[in-house]
Parts: structure tokens; C-alpha cells; sequence
């Protein structure tokens, strides 16, 4: 029998449009791959806070003191 792993749909964690809105802004253009690679970032950035914290193993929510520099 063969056992799959499930595997997470990676969902985007910023509102694009927002994100283009400041890029027009300044007269710029950004494609969907900036977009994709911003949230890659703001996952890992989120994924290091929730390791450290439980690392820690002291408090149970996330603060800004958790965010990577």
C-alpha cells in the first residue's frame, strides 16, 4: 500500500492588488512572479517567528520581537 503525504496548498499571504497599487504608484509594473516570490518571503518570515517561539517554549503568541531582523 502506498501512503501519500498531503500536501499543503500554498495559499498567498498578501493582497496582491494592494502590492501592485504601491508598485503603479511609483511607475512601476510588477509581474505575478514578484508577487508569488513576496509571499514565499512573508511565509518564511512567518515560519521562523512560530519556530522561535516554540523554541522558546515561554509564550504561545506571536510579537513583533519575533520577527527576524
Amino acid at each position: 500500500m502506498v501512503v501519500k503525504k498531503k500536501v499543503k496548498k500554498q495559499v498567498c499571504l498578501i493582497v496582491t492588488s494592494k502590492v501592485k497599487g504601491l508598485v503603479k504608484d511609483e511607475g512601476l509594473r510588477s509581474g505575478k512572479d514578484f508577487v508569488e516570490a513576496l509571499s514565499a518571503h512573508v511565509r518564511n518570515v512567518i515560519d521562523s517567528a512560530i519556530q522561535k517561539t516554540k523554541e522558546d517554549g515561554c509564550k504561545q503568541t506571536l510579537g513583533a520581537e519575533d520577527v527576524p531582523a
